[in-house]
């Protein structure tokens, strides 16, 4: 009984405080319910069941203290006792019997929410704007996804439920005690404010405690997190900060375990101080009703069932007490996970959006006077979700100022610049990870915003200049960008970009695990696993974002004349880490400050001594080649 009470405490008053049940969450929250009505309705009349089958204790025990049992020197009856014997024994195996299928219908609606909200959450916050994940902190984004949706799960099964089942047993119980002496049971009731007295008060230090104690196991969560992940330990290692890293942590655990003391310390006074007020209630019913028993105005066996009630209203009294704080609580964590399934994507599909089918000989692309420039933080992100982020709703300066230009199909363009000058921009554009804000990206003459997102990333493929594994087999990830490959198709692109001989001899081959990002994998190796990826997508369209930056010359060798093989036929752009490896490119464009400055051939603009030729130049001058800066 303690810990079911004490269960209700953990709620936190202060993040409900001044706030009302609203109305528009209900009907959402009705509405994740809806497929779940039956089971519902299957748990109201399981709780109304087993509230009816547990009042039945008390009243047989009645009638054999009154009628079963010797009493005034009336012989006892043995078969009324044999009758009783039996049914305590069905009333336990009822109880138990609507106990598990209560349990089941909660477990059915319980968990079918969960994976509801889960698969919906998921699936809305993979759509939405790349600028979205720069801004969130991760951390708080899986908080939405663990935390707030098993707290809007409980909401419904276990604290809905609660209120429900209390109402209902409280109704029950009362009903039957009024039936038998409506006097005693306003006197057991007047016991109540100081049965509540100590639950409020040690409640209330529960909260603090518990909450202090969440937030330290946060933060040891997210420290553990940092370093436990490859960078975060080599860090330490680096810097030889272990004792430092294990001083911060021990502090942190040994104000969570001073905590754990001080708590379970406050849970038995509340269950000591329950328990004498339980008993205090007990002792009325024994005085008045003892009294009442003598002056022959109730039997000796309505005393003895009052006693039993007595222990089953002091606990759902307590519980409902707190329903408001208990429910508006609850439905919190339905607001959180609303509030992200509310957010709506900037770049979604068009009504009536056509396939793009891009056909042999087809493939062009034409930037058409664009401009872009990131919108405002409070479009592509939730304030909620960037602790300690600046506050600010406007626009950032123009990336792409009226840049227009096109390529023809199969032709090889290479886009170079400085850092920051807009190079990557206007390769996110042909995939629409993200819009232009003015202007319009073409490609077959088809505006990219008119298609259909999966039938454009189909023909589009891209390798960044540090490229993503996940911590899964190397097939696995190479399998990515076309599920269905077979393990031929999957050997023949990884000789295409030479790194078939490199996992031959991994330890399992193409099952081996290639670590978290594919830390087991040197940047290079990493590249080449990328561009196999992409030459196993087979799309019309390729974008190289700085692809072969981390190859040695040898292996870059080896790639340029792969993807030469690989890309004739197709539109490929490249975005150029080093300068040497475009003068081949059919045509090289010069980006600065947002504006295309200068379009030709390697030694055309060789020739016209502009921006191209300065850094050639500055590249070349140096005994090398130097790296040009990072991704514009």
């Amino acid at each position: 009984m303690a810990w079911q009470t004490m269960s209700g405490f953990r709620r936190d008053p202060a993040i409900v405080r001044g706030k009302r049940l609203e109305r528009e969450t209900v009907r959402r929250v009705l509405t994740f319910a809806h497929p779940y009505r039956r089971q519902l309705i299957g748990f109201v009349v399981t709780a109304v069941l087993a509230a009816a089958v547990g009042a039945l204790p008390p009243l047989l025990f009645r009638a054999l203290l009154d009628n079963g049992l010797p009493n005034n020197g009336q012989p006892g009856d043995l078969a009324l006792i044999t009758w009783l014997t039996i049914a305590a024994v069905l009333v336990a195996l009822a109880t138990a019997a609507l106990g598990l299928i209560q349990r089941f219908y909660s477990a059915l609606v319980g968990e079918g929410l969960i994976y509801d909200l889960r698969v919906a959450l998921f699936d809305h916050v993979q759509r939405l704007p790349l600028g979205f994940f720069t801004r969130t902190q991760t951390g708080a984004l899986m908080s939405r996804m663990n935390n707030d949706v098993i707290g809007a799960q409980q909401a419904v099964t276990n604290t809905l439920g609660s209120v429900i089942t209390n109402v209902i047993a409280l109704a029950v119980t009362l009903s039957v005690m009024l039936a038998l002496e409506w006097r005693l049971t306003l006197l057991t009731l007047l016991v109540l404010p100081a049965f509540i007295f100590p639950a409020r008060r040690i409640g209330t230090k529960l909260q603090k405690a518990t909450r202090e104690q969440m937030q330290l196991n946060a933060s040891m969560n997210t420290t553990a997190n940092e370093r436990f992940n490859v960078s975060g330990a080599l860090l330490v290692k680096l810097f030889g900060r272990y004792d430092e890293e294990r001083t911060a942590f021990a502090r942190r655990a040994g104000r969570v375990r001073d905590i754990g003391v001080a708590t379970a310390m406050y849970q038995r006074v509340l269950f000591v101080a329950l328990g004498f007020v339980a008993a205090v209630g007990t002792a009325v019913v024994y005085y008045i009703g003892g009294r009442l028993a003598i002056a022959e105005v109730i039997s000796a066996g309505t005393v003895g069932a009052f006693v039993l009630y007595v222990s089953q209203i002091y606990q759902p009294l307590t519980m409902l007490t707190n329903a408001r704080v208990d429910v508006l609580t609850a439905m919190v964590s339905f607001e959180r996970v609303f509030e992200v399934l509310d957010f709506e994507p900037l770049i979604q599909d068009v009504p009536g959006a056509i396939e793009l089918e891009i056909p042999e000989g087809g493939g062009s692309i034409e930037f058409d006077h664009v401009w872009f420039r990131h919108p405002a933080p409070g479009l592509i992100s939730l304030p909620s979700l960037e602790e300690g982020a600046a506050e600010f709703d406007e626009p950032s300066d123009w990336i792409l100022r009226d840049v227009s230009f096109r390529i023809e199909p199969g032709e090889f363009v290479a886009i170079v610049g400085p850092s920051g000058a807009g190079k990557t921009t206007i390769s996110m554009l042909i995939p629409r990870i993200v819009d232009a804000v003015e202007g319009a990206v073409r490609i077959d003459g088809i505006d990219v915003r008119d298609v259909t997102a999966a039938s454009l990333t189909a023909n589009v493929g891209v390798v960044m200049q540090d490229p993503h594994l996940f911590h899964e087999s190397v097939r696995e990830n190479l399998r990515y960008g076309h599920p269905e490959a077979t393990d031929e198709e999957i050997e023949a692109a990884c000789r295409a970009a030479r790194i078939h001989d490199l996992i031959s001899v991994l330890p399992d081959g193409y099952d081996t695990i290639v670590g978290d990002r594919g830390y087991r994998l040197s940047g290079g190796e990493k590249q080449r696993l990328a561009i196999a990826r992409m030459l196993l997508k087979n799309p019309r369209i390729v974008i190289l974002d700085e692809a072969t930056s981390h190859l040695d010359s040898e292996s870059e060798a080896a790639i340029q004349e792969a993807l030469a093989a690989t890309l004739d036929g197709r539109t490929a752009i490249v975005i150029a880490h080093r300068l040497s490896t475009i003068v081949e490119a059919d045509r090289i464009l010069v980006v600065d400050d947002g504006v295309i400055v200068e379009s030709g051939t390697h030694r055309e603009l060789l020739a016209r001594g502009g921006v191209y030729a300065d850094l050639y130049r500055t590249q070349h001058g140096r005994g090398g080649e130097p790296e040009l800066g990072a991704v514009g």
